[in-house]
C-alpha cells in the first residue's frame, strides 16, 4: 500500500504525520518512507537514518553537433519549453529550460543533436531503526524537482507499506509526487489560509483519482470552517491533533509525535486501519 501524505501549504505538519506513521508501523509491518519533498527534506532530521548509498540523478540535454547543423529551426520549432533558440550561424541551448524529453534530437532531419547527462539531483537511501528510509535532495538553483521525484519513487517496491512524505502545494512536484498512490493524507489546519489551501489540494487530489482525508493539525486554533468544508464535501477528518506546547517543544528538537509521545502510537495505528479499510472497500468495488 502506499499512503501520499500532503498538504496544500507548507506549515501544516506532513512531515510530522509521515514520520509519526512509519514509527508507529514498524513493529508489525514493512515500513519504507520516501522524502519526496526534494527542494527541502527534513524527515532525516527526525528518523535520523543511517545512509547507506547515493547516486546522481540527471536529465538528457541536447548537444549540437555545429558541423551537421543546418540551422534549420526543427529543434527550436518542437521544443515546447523553448530550451533552444536557433541563430543564423549557431544554436542557443539552455540546459535549465530542457525536462530531457529527447524531442529535439528525435526529430532532427541532420542527427546534428546528441544527448549528454546533466545533473539535477541525488538520492539517497538508508535505514532508519527498522524503517527503510529514501530521500531525494535537488540541487540548489535547479527548477526541475519532477525528475529527482521519479527517481526515488522508484525505490518504492511492492511489500509492506510505503509513505511518501510530498512536496507542499499543488503544483508538478506534488502531482509527480502523488500520483499512482493508494490513498492520500491531507494534513492541514483550522485557519482561513489552511481551508484554502486544503480546498486546491482536494480538487487536485480529485482530478487524480485518489481517495483523501484529512488529519486536522493545531485544532483549538483558527475557526471550524475546515471542519464544515469536510462535512460538506464528505471527506472524513481521520486524525485531529490538538495545539499543544509539548508537540511543539519536542518538534523543535527533532523528535517526532510517535516518539516523543508513545501514546499516539496507537491513534496512528488507528489511522493505519481506517485507511486499509477505505483502500480495500475502493478495490472491492472497482472488481465488482
Amino acid at each position: 500500500m502506499i499512503i501520499a501524505v500532503a498538504s496544500g501549504k507548507g506549515g501544516t505538519g506532513k512531515t510530522l504525520v509521515a514520520t509519526s506513521l512509519a514509527l508507529s508501523l514498524k513493529d508489525s509491518r514493512k515500513v519504507r518512507l520516501l522524502d519526496c519533498d526534494v527542494e527541502e527534506p527534513n524527515a532525516h532530521i527526525f528518523l535520523r537514518p543511517v545512509i547507506t548509498g547515493k547516486e546522481a540523478v540527471c536529465i538528457q540535454v541536447p548537444k549540437v553537433d555545429e558541423k551537421k547543423c543546418t540551422y534549420c529551426g526543427k529543434c527550436a520549432e518542437v521544443c515546447a519549453y523553448n530550451a533552444l533558440a536557433v541563430l543564423p550561424d549557431r544554436v542557443l541551448v539552455f540546459p535549465e529550460l530542457c525536462h530531457g524529453c529527447g524531442a529535439c534530437s528525435y526529430l532532427c532531419p541532420e542527427e546534428a543533436i546528441s544527448e549528454q547527462g546533466r545533473e539535477t539531483g541525488v538520492v539517497e537511501w538508508g535505514n532508519a531503526d527498522g524503517i527503510e528510509f529514501v530521500q531525494g535532495r535537488l540541487t540548489v538553483g535547479e527548477a526541475m524537482a519532477p525528475p529527482v521525484i521519479r527517481r526515488v519513487k522508484e525505490q518504492a517496491d511492492g511489500n509492506g507499506v510505503v509513505i511518501i512524505d510530498i512536496p507542499p502545494g499543488t503544483s508538478c512536484p506534488v502531482v509527480e509526487a502523488v500520483k499512482d498512490s493508494d490513498f492520500c493524507l491531507l494534513v492541514t489546519e483550522p485557519t482561513p489560509f489552511g481551508l484554502n489551501d486544503l480546498v486546491l489540494a482536494v480538487e487536485t487530489i480529485r482530478q487524480l483519482g485518489i481517495p483523501c482525508g484529512v488529519v486536522l493539525n493545531r485544532a483549538g486554533v483558527g475557526d471550524n470552517k475546515v471542519e464544515e468544508y469536510c462535512r460538506k464535501e464528505n471527506i472524513p477528518i481521520m486524525l485531529t491533533i490538538p495545539l499543544d506546547t509539548e508537540i511543539a517543544r519536542l518538534y523543535s528538537k527533532g523528535i517526532t509525535l510517535a516518539e516523543g509521545m508513545p501514546q499516539w502510537r496507537e491513534s496512528f495505528g488507528q489511522l493505519f486501519d481506517s485507511i486499509k479499510e477505505t483502500v480495500d472497500e475502493r478495490n472491492r468495488s472497482l472488481k465488482r
